[in-house]
């Protein structure tokens, strides 16, 4: 089959595109699938960077990629809740930038829901659904969201709106017009954020979800009123000094069932119009390494798909 491989951390250049690769072959309980879109994310080339190991152990070869849409193609012994033919969404356990994938935890396609939009929303819809649920933040609250306008800070904006919550998104002014579209109110990043959030919240904030980093969680604690009550309503996905700070680092996904649920209702949501996630660009796998680069550049607007 063809896949995308890569034997050494490093950057872009260390993937290579390889074709003749062995099918993965389902184990008991396992079913195979035929991709046929990847959703890429930053944490792809993270892992190729050696920068995640504490989460993601990466074993060479790799192959990366975390969620895909795709056929089923193959069942493993025992399985009887999937059959050959179904289309679904989801994660994988071998890596998605590949033409077959051994599937991880996955929920049915809607018929009406396009490849490359399946693709784009296990990992952001995931993401941002347990962030909001470890924040506790609910109808009423104010959540300040920084990174907004990015993948899965555009599904958490969308997500918390629908429930009632009033979201301040950071994003550069380019993203203002779209953040507003999504129902977020808009401040712009950098110096003086603080203030900028507190105008456009003068009664305060009740939560902070960080999807962008850059240092802005002594920013957060500030928000928050200080000390050590205003680090348990600020989660990161994006800080790796997290700890140092005494905030959670969110980066591991939820019980598989919940998930299962979570995105089976958000691919209905995403069928309904409801909830949407922007593709900058779809572009064949073997391009992955020229997609990381971009992803990595901090420049994309939307998501970036590979075809394998």
């Amino acid at each position: 089959m063809e896949a995308i491989v890569y034997e050494e951390f490093g950057g872009p250049e260390v993937l290579r595109h390889a074709t003749g690769v062995a099918k993965p072959e389902p184990g008991p309980g396992e079913v195979r699938v035929r991709v046929a879109a990847v959703g890429l994310n930053p944490v792809d080339w993270k892992r190729r960077y050696g920068w995640v190991e504490e989460f993601y152990p990466t074993t060479f070869p790799a192959v990366p990629g975390l969620e895909f849409a795709g056929t089923v193609d193959a069942l493993g012994e025992g399985v009887t809740d999937l059959a050959v033919g179904d289309e679904v969404l989801g994660w994988t356990k071998t890596g998605a930038y590949a033409e077959y994938a051994i599937a991880g935890t996955v929920a049915p396609k809607p018929a009406e829901l396009s490849w490359e939009a399946a693709a784009s929303l296990p990992v952001a819809g995931e993401t941002a659904q347990r962030v909001l649920d470890l924040l506790r933040v609910r109808a009423g609250e104010t959540l300040f969201l920084h990174g907004a306008a990015g993948v899965v800070g555009s599904v958490a904006v969308q997500l918390a709106v629908a429930a009632g919550i009033t979201v301040i998104g950071s994003a550069s002014e380019s993203n203002h017009a779209y953040l507003r579209e999504l129902g977020a109110v808009p401040v712009t990043y950098g110096d003086g954020l603080a203030d900028r959030v507190r105008a456009a919240a003068p009664e305060g904030v009740d939560a902070v979800f960080d999807a962008a980093g850059h240092g802005v969680l002594p920013v957060a604690v500030e928000l928050l009123g200080g000390g050590e009550a205003a680090k348990e309503r600020i989660v990161t996905i994006a800080a790796t000094d997290a700890a140092e700070h005494g905030i959670v680092f969110s980066g591991v996904t939820a019980e598989p069932d919940a998930v299962r649920r979570g995105l089976t209702a958000q691919a209905r949501l995403a069928v309904e119009g409801a909830l949407t996630v922007r593709i900058a660009e779809a572009l064949p796998l073997k391009e992955a390494a020229r997609a990381q680069e971009s992803s990595e550049s901090g420049h994309v607007r939307g998501k970036i798909v590979l075809i394998p």
